[in-house]
């Protein structure tokens, strides 16, 4: 019961940390703040696993390297989505898809093939997608493609996040890669042309809750949580995030979300709760993914 709690709290730290960040960045460039703020991130997490970090072989911080990497390179797309976006709830739901792309990316990198629940849930995905951006035509927010673009770099992180798992403790995993984000952006940072802006208390208080709470506090209650409930009850609990996010997004930032919209995001729900209650993965497949 508490490890489902915490998962609970996180989905909410999650999508606060949406509503922070569309605040921060209308101020601060997009890649400044994703630097700054993962880089505080991790050194707030670091006296919880300093101490078996310093026990980690040289193959496994590299290992934890290489997959935050791609994480870096997921937010710093995902923060311009958000930074041009008209609608966080859409951005939430599109990214949300990462776990329904993530059979697909595995399929395409370790040639493990998704299970029958993944085809059953991936048309009404597509469904939930089309319904979501296609308001006006066959036309797409430039936005959303970046959120789609995103979500595909997620699941590349999520199926090698599965892939070190058991090799290196998960807060310990966190820790390294919450710096390697903040490390990619820094250098994206110094190698482009930042736009001068000024900081404001209002900005001050919205950056510490996105860092505290929706990254280190997050991150660490949800590694807890997934350590004390099984797998299935841990991705239902998750897929809350897009809700929270519709619902503070209509309450904090008075966005509108038309009925199409809204019944896309709904299908997209749909799907990914279908998705985790019919799939059923091999447990060979799972060892397979493990052990390469």
């Amino acid at each position: 019961m508490r490890g489902a709690l915490y998962l609970f709290i996180a989905t909410l730290l999650a999508a606060l940390g949406w509503i922070a960040s569309k605040i921060v960045v209308m101020e601060v460039p997009g890649e400044m703040f994703i630097a700054t703020r993962f880089i505080l991130a991790s050194l707030v997490l670091l006296p919880f696993c300093y101490q078996s970090l310093w026990r980690l072989r040289a193959k496994q911080i590299l290992l934890a390297c290489g997959v935050g990497v791609f994480l870096g390179l997921a937010l710093l797309v995902w923060v311009h989505a958000v930074t041009i976006s008209q609608s966080l709830s859409e951005g939430a739901f599109i990214m949300s898809l990462a776990m329904i792309i993530a059979p697909m990316t595995a399929w395409l990198l370790f040639k493990i093939k998704p299970n029958r629940a993944f085809w059953f849930a991936l048309p009404m995905s597509i469904t939930g997608m089309m319904l979501l951006t296609l308001t006006n035509g066959w036309q797409i927010d430039e936005s959303q493609w970046y959120f789609l673009l995103a979500s595909a770099l997620l699941s590349v992180h999520f199926v090698l996040n599965k892939r070190i798992s058991a090799k290196i403790k998960p807060l310990d995993s966190i820790c390294i890669q919450l710096f390697i984000v903040g490390l990619v952006s820094a250098i994206y940072v110094a190698m482009t042309v930042q736009a001068p802006f000024e900081l404001s208390s209002n900005i001050l208080i919205w950056f510490v809750v996105s860092t505290i709470a929706a990254t280190s506090l997050r991150y660490l209650l949800q590694t807890l949580g997934q350590y004390s409930v099984n797998m299935e009850t841990a991705a239902l609990i998750m897929i809350l995030e897009p809700i929270w996010t519709m619902m503070l997004s209509f309450s904090v930032l008075g966005e509108n979300l038309e009925p199409q919209k809204l019944i896309g995001g709904s299908v997209i729900f749909l799907s990914l709760f279908m998705y985790i209650k019919l799939s059923k993965r091999p447990v060979s497949d799972v060892t397979q993914l493990s052990s390469k």
